[in-house]
């Protein structure tokens, strides 16, 4: 299985089995083994040279790499090195600019299981959620799974600014992008198709509508790029997903800006996502009962 990051970078999945629908739930142990196989954590197929120039970008308060967050200390680039290396097990040596990058597959499941952690307190409590994904060809199994298990248990799944609209430059000229929901999840629709995303004005327009609606803003966001960025900006609690080469998350998890980044390759092929769901699943199912 190979498919193309946009980043010079292949997502090939090592050999081995892949979990599918039906079988048990994996353990902690089964999942670690798979986040290596499918190289989800492990040596991953993001570039060290793209990790280290989005560091750099990052700390030059590039917005396009701000994911929607204003960050509140310096965040030169080697706190912001120093940073990744503590929080998804990158190299901390600058001076190792080749190869592939690498992402600790203890810290991958430590955050996950603080978010699982989250969503379950989530549907104990019948909250109300926005669930969203900037990778409808990647994550999105487990963003599909998370809000069909909260609303299962009694939450509400918000679907706010549904069509909503606005224009980005793109490489081949300006392009209209449209919020749209499949089975409660939010993504960008253009062109015909779901698309990739890293802006935040998506999730802007999900909590403006709320509040010109007379709402409260969502207990819970989950999420990932610019989606949960704006979302713990505006003070929401939100827990989502990013890779080694998108600190900005990693750091308002530091500020606390962010409830919880997981730090994994978030572009591999859905399927392989699969696992995770399962492990999510498990762990959630069954809460929010009377």
């Amino acid at each position: 299985m190979t498919a193309g990051d946009g980043r010079g970078g292949v997502r090939t999945a090592r050999p081995g089995p892949v979990w599918s629908p039906g079988r048990t739930p994996p353990s902690r142990d089964a999942l670690r083994a798979h986040l290596l196989t499918a190289r989800i954590a492990g040596e991953v197929a993001t570039p060290r040279s793209n990790s280290l120039r989005n560091y750099r970008l990052m700390s030059e308060r590039d917005p396009r790499y701000l994911l929607g967050t204003r960050p509140r200390g310096s965040w030169e680039f080697d706190e912001v090195l120093a940073l990744m290396a503590a929080r998804c097990g990158v190299s901390a040596d600058p001076s190792r600019v080749d190869g592939p990058d690498t992402i600790d597959p203890d810290r991958t499941l430590d955050r996950f299981d603080a978010l699982v952690g989250r969503v379950r307190r989530a549907a104990d409590r019948r909250e109300r959620v926005v669930v969203a994904t900037g990778h409808p060809a990647g994550l999105l199994p487990v963003h599909l799974d998370t809000a069909r298990v909260l609303a299962s248990a009694g939450c509400t799944v918000l679907t706010p600014a549904a069509g909503w609209s606005f224009e980005l430059d793109t490489p081949r000229g300006p392009a209209r992008r449209e919020i749209r929901y499949v089975n409660g999840v939010a993504m960008l629709h253009g062109g015909g198709g779901l698309t990739h995303t890293h802006s935040s004005r998506p999730m802007k327009a999900v909590l403006g509508a709320l509040e010109d609606a007379g709402e409260p803003l969502p207990d819970l966001v989950v999420a990932d790029h610019g989606w949960a960025g704006a979302a713990g900006q505006a003070g929401v609690d939100a827990v989502g997903y990013a890779d080694c080469n998108d600190p900005a998350l990693f750091v308002a998890e530091a500020e606390g800006t962010v409830s919880v980044s997981v730090p994994l390759d978030d572009n591999v092929a859905p399927h392989l996502y699969e696992p995770l769901a399962a492990y999510l699943l498990d762990r959630v199912r069954g809460a929010g009962a009377a």
